[in-house]
C-alpha cells in the first residue's frame, strides 16, 4: 500500500503535460452547449447506477480481519474483469454503433465493481458517504496525474474531509469528473472503434481499465481500513 501510495503521489511528469495540455486544447475547441450535454449525461448516468445499484448490493461483509475481506474481494474483482472483457469483446466487434453502446455498459459494470467491494470491506453502500467515497476512488483510478495528486489527498484524509465534503451528489464537480474521466478513457479505448481489431482491443482494454479501477479500490479502503486500525 505504501509503495502504491509513492506511485500515485508521484509528480506529473514531461509526458503527462504534454498530454493533458494537448487534451485541453482539444476541450477549449469543443463548444460550451456539447460539453454542457456530454456533462448532463454522464452526471445522470452515473447517477442511475449509483442510486440503483445500492439496492441490489449486499449488505456489509462481517469479517473478523482484513485478510478475510480481501479473500472475497478477489473474488469479485475476478468475475466483473472477466464480465468486463466480454462485454468489450462484444461491443467492439460491432464497430462503431456497438462501441457506442459499449460507454455505459462498461461504467455499470465497473460501479458495480465498486459497489460489491465497498460491501466486502464492510462499508455500508446506502450512505451517502459511502457512495460519494466511491466516485472518488473512481475519479482516482481514472484522471491525469495532476488530478490523483489532488484526489489521494482527500481520500487519505477522508474522516477529517468527510466533514466538507458536497451534502449531496449535485454538489459533486461533474463538469471535472467527465473531462478527465473522457480523456483517460480516450486515450485507452479509441482502437476499439476500428473494425476487425475492435473486439480484441475491446477486451483487452476493458480487463485492464477494470483492473486498475479494482487496485484502487482495494488500496484506498485499505488506506481507511489502516488509518481507522491505528487510531485504535
Amino acid at each position: 500500500m505504501t509503495a502504491w501510495l509513492y506511485k500515485t503521489k508521484k509528480s506529473p511528469s514531461l509526458v503527462n503535460k504534454l498530454t493533458k495540455g494537448t487534451q485541453k486544447a482539444i476541450n477549449d475547441l469543443i463548444p460550451e452547449k456539447v460539453h454542457k450535454v456530454i456533462t448532463f449525461a454522464i452526471e445522470n448516468m452515473i447517477k442511475g447506477v449509483l442510486f440503483g445499484t445500492k439496492y441490489i448490493t449486499p449488505q456489509p461483509f462481517a469479517a473478523s480481519n482484513l485478510s478475510q475481506r480481501e479473500e472475497k474481494v478477489k473474488n469479485i474483482i475476478k468475475i466483473y474483469k472477466n464480465a468486463a472483457s466480454v462485454e468489450g469483446a462484444i461491443t467492439g466487434a460491432g464497430g462503431l454503433w456497438l462501441g457506442l453502446v459499449d460507454f455505459p455498459a462498461f461504467l455499470s459494470i465497473k460501479m458495480k465493481m465498486l459497489f460489491e467491494i465497498s460491501a466486502a470491506y464492510g462499508y455500508d453502500v446506502k450512505k451517502f458517504e459511502e457512495r460519494l467515497f466511491m466516485l472518488y476512488v473512481f475519479k482516482l483510478a481514472f484522471s491525469s496525474q495532476e488530478t490523483r495528486n489532488q484526489t489521494i489527498h482527500i481520500i487519505e484524509h477522508w474522516d477529517d474531509y468527510v466533514e466538507k465534503l458536497p451534502r449531496g451528489i449535485e454538489e459533486f464537480n461533474w463538469r471535472e469528473f467527465q473531462l478527465e474521466y473522457r480523456d483517460y478513457m480516450d486515450l485507452a479505448k479509441l482502437a476499439q472503434l476500428i473494425p476487425i481489431i475492435g473486439a480484441g482491443v475491446g477486451a483487452v482494454a476493458n480487463y485492464s481499465l477494470s483492473s486498475k479501477l479494482a487496485e484502487t479500490a482495494m488500496q484506498c479502503y485499505r488506506s481507511r481500513y489502516f488509518s481507522w486500525d491505528a487510531s485504535l
